[in-house]
Order: structure tokens, then sequence, then C-alpha cells
């Protein structure tokens, strides 16, 4: 083991008596020992927490960019280290664990940005004669303590757009990384503890279920924000009580490539969207409908250039795709392979599982009745279909699930660019690009099973505020 890391509790560095060892993944071997927070210390996170709220209400626009900037910095100045935790932890390539770090880094830089123009607004009362000389003005006010529960899969940026949001709306916060994957979160507490935040206004705490499960019902919070699976956020949502949640869930994200769309350009987004990460992505592109006038000529390309991706280990600069983050995933996806053949399916590439990682496979005749067509496969799995005159008729197989995060539509014809974001429901729809295309300053998120309320900076901001009217 190379390192020890203690968690951040209200500004403090601690231990407890629960360890908690953290494989590198590709390795398979123990890499780093943090802890797991029990009951007892996250009362006291809680408690800190709630003392926390005036201090951080109080901060000025300028107080609150200081501190967001400056872990802007830091994060880009220990940009290699973070990478290499990251891509140890979670088996991540090393090219899109850097990635992360930056997008990590941006994401503090618009939350800078963004805590200088927080919602407000003027309002004239006068529309009815007892409004006469009556004016009203509203301000946003922190709601309070908010609960952050973030994912393996980016186990740096998702829970930075928890971070950094509440930061600059004024709110403390109380983190739950994965288990699986805590090293990088702890290594950001690093850098946050060096900077002005108030003590007790974050706190980063590895938990089991259990103690986690504790974050969703205990009524001292006042938001919760969760991103992971649709089978426990929805669950969660039913035991939150009063308190207000943001679900961030799965999807199993449709594409559309049309005859019109720059056909070299769609293969290649296509397959960086279909395998980057081994397609543990929530806008992992899943389900690829091509029009029949292109769609042999996309299967063999697509075949061709899914058999010759590297795979290796995650270090490695040149390697594109390497294991899962576990073995019980890895023979889950298998699983949902096979029963997609045993069901009819045509097996073009890949299929094979060694260990924990599962080859870049591809499948064609999947029906709705398979887990690779309408579920969340969460794995480098996916269905490629033709269809057949409009691009209506892709629309309507698009929809056909119960979920709706994102979309990508391959097209160079504005008529159908256009139906396409009258048609597909889906919280985002990414032109001539994957679905797995995301900038941390837009509005994210989805309808149906994908979740309710959006991230994205400013909009995660507003998610933590609450207004209040002043009538003068």
């Amino acid at each position: 083991m190379n390192a020890t890391y203690p968690l951040y509790l209200a500004g403090e560095f601690i231990t407890t008596n629960d360890v908690l060892v953290v494989l590198d993944k590709y390795g398979n071997k123990d890499y780093a020992t943090t802890y797991l927070a029990d009951e007892k210390v996250l009362d006291y996170a809680i408690k800190k927490g709630i003392e926390a709220k005036d201090a951080m209400k109080l901060l000025s626009s300028l107080e609150k960019y200081e501190i967001l900037f400056d872990i802007y910095s830091r994060i880009k100045a220990k940009r290699q280290h973070l990478a290499e935790v990251l891509c140890i932890e979670s088996a991540k390539p090393i090219r899109h664990a850097l990635s992360e770090v930056d997008r990590s880094a941006q994401t503090f830089l618009i939350a800078a940005e963004e805590c200088k123009r927080l919602p407000k607004e003027y309002m004239s009362l006068d529309w009815t004669p007892n409004g006469k000389n009556k004016e009203g003005i509203v301000k946003y006010f922190p709601i309070g303590l908010v609960a952050g529960i973030s994912p393996f899969n980016f186990p740096l940026n998702l829970a930075v757009h928890k971070i950094a949001p509440a930061i600059a709306a004024g709110c403390p916060i109380i983190l739950k990384p994965a288990s699986s994957t805590p090293l990088s979160t702890l290594e950001l507490a690093k850098i946050i503890s060096e900077t002005k935040l108030p003590k007790g206004g974050l706190s980063i705490l590895p938990m089991d279920r259990k103690t986690g499960n504790l974050l969703v019902t205990d009524e001292r919070i006042n938001l919760l924000s969760f991103t992971g699976s649709p089978e426990v956020g929805w669950e969660m949502k039913k035991q939150c009580g009063k308190k207000k949640v943001v679900l961030e869930l799965g999807g199993n994200a449709g594409v559309i490539i049309t005859p019109s769309a720059n056909f070299e350009d769609a293969v290649q987004k296509c397959l960086v969207g279909a395998f980057a990460y081994s397609g543990q992505i929530c806008i992992h592109a899943q389900r690829l409908y091509v029009h029949e006038s292109i769609f042999e000529k996309f299967k063999t390309a697509m075949v061709q250039k899914a058999k010759d991706l590297a795979f290796g280990n995650p270090l490695k600069q040149d390697t594109e795709i390497s294991d899962m983050i576990d073995e019980e995933n890895s023979i889950r996806v298998e699983n949902w392979i096979q029963q997609a053949t045993a069901l009819g399916a045509t097996l073009l590439c890949g299929g094979t599982r060694t260990g924990k990682f599962v080859e870049p496979t591809i499948l064609t005749g999947t029906t709705e009745k398979m887990k690779v067509n309408c579920e969340e496969v969460f794995g480098p799995v996916i269905c490629l279909e033709s269809y057949t005159g409009a691009i209506e008729n892709a629309i309507k197989k698009v929809n056909s699930t119960k979920f709706g995060l994102q979309c990508g539509v391959f097209t160079d014809s504005v008529a159908e660019l256009t139906t396409s974001f009258e048609k597909i429901e889906v919280g985002g729809i990414i032109h001539n690009d994957a679905p797995t295309l995301r900038f941390d300053q837009m509005p994210y998120g989805g309808i149906k099973d994908s979740g309710i309320g959006r991230e994205g900076v400013k909009y995660a901001i507003n998610d933590m505020l609450e207004h209040r009217i002043l009538v003068k």
C-alpha cells in the first residue's frame, strides 16, 4: 500500500476504527487505506455543518470567488498526481483521467464566476388597484445543509458538481463518495483544507450504505443531491421526507445517424461514446439507430474500430479501454450479452469476458425485451440497429424506453435537427456528437426514470437556493 487517507470531517482530518482498503482496480491489489465514518462521525459532521450555515451564508461574492478560484488553481497545479490516483482507483485510462481532472478544475472556475451573479429579481406589483405604490424584491438565500452522494465512474468531477455549487450558493455540504473510489475526493479535501472555506463547510466521508442512508433520512439535512442508479435513487426519494431532492440517474442513451451526416466523423465519435471508460458512463452511447442506406457501411466501420481499441494498463497513455470497476459488474454485463444472443440478437464482435475485462461488444437485432437494450448496460456494449424512412421513425425507437437523459443526433439537415429537438424525450440533445458529450456549465439531467432536477453549475446552484419576497 502506498498511502493512508484520513477522512475530512468539518475541516479536520480524522481516522476511525473501520478501515477501508482501496484496490488498484487494474492490478487487483491493495493500493491505499482510508476509513469509513460511523453514525457518530456523521452526526458530528451534520452538527458542524449546521453551525457553519451562518458563516457560509455571510460569505461575500468576492470571498466565495477567491475560495473557488483558489481550489481551481490548486487542482491545476496537482493535475498529474490527481489523475494518477483517479486512474489507479477506478481503472480509468489516464487520458480520460487527465480530462476528468481538467473538467473538475473548470467546474470550480465556473462556480467562481457564477457565485458573482446569483439570481435576484425586482417585481412591479401595481398590476391591480391594490398593488399601486407597492413593489417586490425577490432575494435568494442558501437552502441550508446539503448532502451529496457521488458514484464511482467520475469519482472526482461528479463530486465536484455537488461541492462547487454548494460553496457558490453558500451552503455547507457533506459528501459521501463511492467506497470503491474515495481517494480522488480525499485528495480534493487536502486541497480545500488549505483554502479559507469556513470549517464545517465541507465534510468528505466514505460510509457504508447503512450509515450513508442517514443522509437520506436525517431531517436536519435540507437537500439531497444523488448521482447513481435509478433503483437506488427513486427508493431514496421515498425516504427523504421533507427535504428537497435532486436525482441524476441512469440512461440507455440513443444515437441517430442520418444519411446527411459526416460519416467518418459519426463513426469516430460514436466509437468514443460507446467504449470510453468501458461504457461505465450514464450517457454512454448504448442504442445506435443508423439509416438503412448507410447501415452496412457503418456497421463494418464500427466493428473494425472496436476490434482495434487498445486494451491494457490504464496508466499507459496509449490505453483506450481497460478493466471494469469490479468482477461483479463485468459478470453482469457478460450475462446480459448472453441473454441477448439467446433471445436472437447477433453478436458482431466482442462478447468475451476475462476477469474484469469485457471486450468491446457490438450486437444487432436486439429488442426491447433484452436488457442490453431496455436497461442501462453500464458496460462496453452497444446495440446497433437500422431504421427506415424519415427520422421520425428513429425518434420513435429512441423514445421507446423508460429513460430520458441525453441523445445524439448526427444530421446536417436543419429540419431533422428541429424535429429531433421537438420530439425526442430527453433532457439534452447533442448535435453531430455522441450523447456522452457534456460541458460543465450546461444544464444536465434527465426526465422519466433518468431523474429530476438539473446539474450544471448555475442550475445546481439554483436548486441550492430558496427565494423570499419582500413587498414594499
